[in-house]
């Protein structure tokens, strides 16, 4: 593999795909503040959502960082970010 193969193969591991959200965690099973359960921010993906399944693949992720079910997250908005 030349320099530059390995060079643009390094770079293009290391891009993300960005998206916002703002979701809710069901009220008794997210370890947060009380009464707070509602939440919104930036997230990184390795790779982008695929349109088909998106909410499902999106809570699925959500509820692993926040040691849930996704059953426990209900998604009320999401967008990539460009």
């Amino acid at each position: 593999m030349s320099r530059t193969a390995l060079r643009a193969a390094t770079t293009l591991s290391g891009v993300t795909t960005k998206y916002y959200t703002h979701f809710v965690t069901d009220a008794g099973k997210a370890r947060s503040a009380p009464g707070s359960n509602e939440w919104s921010g930036v997230v990184e993906l390795r790779e982008p959502l695929t349109s088909a399944r998106a909410n499902r693949e999106l809570r699925s992720l959500l509820a692993q960082s926040f040691d849930l079910e996704s059953e426990d997250i209900r998604i009320l908005h999401w967008a990539r970010l460009h």
